[in-house]
Order: C-alpha cells, then sequence, then structure tokens
C-alpha cells in the first residue's frame, strides 16, 4: 500500500486525526472532507445533513474513509439527540456511498463506520460477524448505518463496515473520561461489574483501518475489537495497577441510570465481540488485552 489518495470523513476526531497523521507520514496524499469552506488544498466540501459531497474532488482516490458522525455518549439521549446520533451517520453515510458510487472511475475500497451496538447487549456470550443484528437504538442505528452505503457495494467497490468498539485514549473518545477519574482514586466498578467491554487501542485502531485499505478479501462487517474483551471488573484492575491507583468506589446502577438516562443500558450493557475476520486475515494486535491497551494509551500522551 504506497503512494495512495485516501479521502477521510471525520479527520478531526479521534480516529480521523490519527489515521491522518499516520498515513500522511508514510507519504500517501490525505483529502480530509470538511463541512466548512476549504482552508488548505488537502480539503474538500461537504454537507452531511444535505446530503451533498464535492464529487470532483474525491476523483482519483484509492479509498475513502468514512468516520463522521455525532459521539454517541457526548450527552443524555433526548429524542432530538438520538436522532442527531442517528441522521449524522446515516444521512452522512448515504452522500458518501452515492457520491463513491457515480463516480466514473471509482475508489478501489470504502471503508464505513460502524459499531458493536450492532449486536445489542448478547451479555457473557461471545458474538463475531456471523451474529445477527441484536435489539436496542444502537442496534437499529447500526443496520440502518451500514445499509446506507450499500449502494456503494452495488456499484461494484468493495465495501467494509468497521464495526468499532471502545477506543482506549487518553486523547478523546469515551475512555478519556475514566483516566482522570482513576487518576484521582474516583475511578471503580460500574454496577456489578460483570459486563463485557469490547475495546480496542488506538494504535491497533489505526493499524486495522490500514489494514482494511489493503486486504482485498476483507468486504462486508469487520469487528474492529481486540481478541480478548474485559469485564468492566478486569477494566477496573488494569486501570487500577496502570495507574498506580486504588479502584474503591463503585458506582450503582441506579447512579448511573440516574445521571446518564437512556445510555446508561449500553454502559451497563455487555458486549463480548470478537474480531473474527482480522485474525483470519492475518492482522496481529500489538495492544490483545486491555492491561496492554491502557498501559499504552498512558504512556502515549503527555501526562
Amino acid at each position: 500500500m504506497s503512494g495512495m489518495r485516501v479521502a477521510v470523513t471525520g479527520s478531526s476526531g479521534l480516529i480521523g486525526t490519527a489515521l491522518v497523521r499516520a498515513l500522511a507520514a508514510d507519504g500517501h496524499q490525505v483529502l480530509r472532507l470538511v463541512r466548512r469552506p476549504p482552508r488548505a488544498a488537502d480539503e474538500a466540501r461537504w454537507d452531511p445533513d444535505g446530503q451533498w459531497v464535492d464529487g470532483t474532488a474525491l476523483a482519483g482516490c484509492d479509498a475513502v474513509v468514512h468516520l463522521a458522525g455525532a459521539g454517541v455518549a457526548d450527552r443524555r439521549w433526548s429524542d432530538a439527540y438520538k436522532k442527531r446520533v442517528r441522521d449524522s451517520r446515516v444521512l452522512g453515510t448515504a452522500a458518501i456511498a452515492e457520491a463513491v458510487a457515480g463516480l466514473h472511475t471509482p475508489p478501489r475500497v470504502l471503508i464505513s463506520a460502524s459499531g458493536t451496538g450492532f449486536y445489542g447487549n448478547p451479555g457473557s456470550r461471545p458474538v463475531d460477524e456471523r451474529d445477527p443484528e441484536g435489539d436496542g437504538f444502537l442496534a437499529r442505528v447500526c443496520e440502518e448505518w451500514e445499509a446506507a452505503a450499500e449502494i456503494a457495494a452495488e456499484a461494484g467497490v468493495r465495501t467494509v463496515y468497521a464495526r468499532t468498539g471502545m477506543v482506549v485514549a487518553r486523547e478523546g473518545g469515551a475512555w478519556a473520561r475514566l483516566f482522570p477519574l482513576f487518576r484521582c482514586g474516583l475511578g471503580g466498578r460500574l454496577g456489578d461489574g460483570r459486563q463485557y467491554w469490547s475495546f480496542i487501542s488506538l494504535h491497533d485502531h489505526i493499524a486495522a483501518l490500514r489494514h482494511l485499505i489493503g486486504t482485498e478479501e476483507l468486504a462486508g462487517p469487520v469487528n474492529l475489537t481486540a481478541p480478548h474483551p474485559a469485564t468492566n471488573r478486569e477494566v477496573v484492575a488494569a486501570m487500577s495497577r496502570v495507574l498506580h491507583r486504588p479502584a474503591l468506589l463503585p458506582v450503582p446502577a441506579w447512579a448511573l441510570r440516574l445521571a446518564l438516562g437512556e445510555v446508561a443500558g449500553d454502559v451497563l450493557g455487555s458486549q463480548r465481540v470478537l474480531p473474527a475476520r482480522l485474525l483470519e486475515s492475518g492482522f496481529t494486535f500489538a495492544h490483545p488485552t486491555v492491561e496492554d491497551a491502557v498501559r499504552a494509551a498512558w504512556t502515549a500522551a503527555p501526562r
């Protein structure tokens, strides 16, 4: 995979920023799709709400990586915000997929973000890409999210749905909220602590996206999660060891529901998602366990 031109949406987010940096460092040309008027030669305009993309800018791209979408846990789930979460994914993906499908010479691959929320709340039962859609709001959103990209697949573009778990990083994302709590000695298990968290280190997530771009046999859903999902109790223990802080204050389920509302069901839910297709395709994880991922995140960023 050398000398490619790659278009990226969501390039200012946690994953997009890291991906753009990694691609540029290896000599690839990156085109960042932005919602505001372009201010640099490597930017092009798109409007996900209006379902418009500057298709001429995508001409000549070898790959498109679509990461944009409103943060799932950024605020309480009011009806209005749930609509924002859904529309930012479905409408934006439809716009990208239609633009890609309409090109005279389309890119070789479209990587479209999705989430492990697709599987609902399967408890302690392991699930992989062969398992069907689960129940709940996020499962429905993920199903529509992936369906919106199908026009690109129907046009003959290799299309991958990157079902991402919790990204372990200090720079952003849901996990970034945990580090300050544990550093102050305020970390603790959530609910009974037996629920599984499917995670992936930021380093492995970027490596996996690049693996998806370059691996021709991969299409359809691919789980971007580490091979050893951890229970919340195991997450708490790993955070405590790496940060050298006690974890003595459990957060009861009722308190989470009071503070977070409906989103607490996903925090307290359990997903034991396995990266079957990544492993089968030869991908190697640098951080396969939760302690590996936490340690990498803690040491990578300045304290």
